[in-house]
């Protein structure tokens, strides 16, 4: 994948349209690229993995409501962290939500 993606491929690459990505930006959740003049704006890889992170989060019933980046990151330690506490009981146990939000 390339490391700087306009905002089509970014919607392609995240499974998303190009009105979700408006959306999110519109509500915080991503950062609008600055626009060269004559080009596009361009997004990193990164952004990809937080697109998909959001929609997991709201397929599992997280709404957007006063959500912001920020809020994001502190939910996502809070996972890393909860996931690395169900595999270190005895490396067997399952955390099927806790996965799926974790998950890049």
């Amino acid at each position: 994948m390339a490391s700087e993606l306009t905002i089509s491929k970014l919607a392609e690459s995240a499974g998303v349209n190009i009105e979700t990505i408006r959306y999110y930006q519109r509500r915080g959740l991503l950062v609008e690229p600055i626009k060269p003049p004559g080009s596009h704006r361009r997004y990193s890889a990164d952004e990809v993995k937080r697109v998909r992170f959001i929609k997991r989060a709201q397929a599992l019933g997280f709404t957007l409501v006063e959500k912001k980046m920020a809020d994001l990151d502190v939910m996502r330690q809070a996972l890393a962290g909860l996931v690395q506490q169900c595999n270190a009981d005895d490396g067997h146990t399952i955390c099927p939500i806790i996965d799926m939000l974790a998950r890049e």
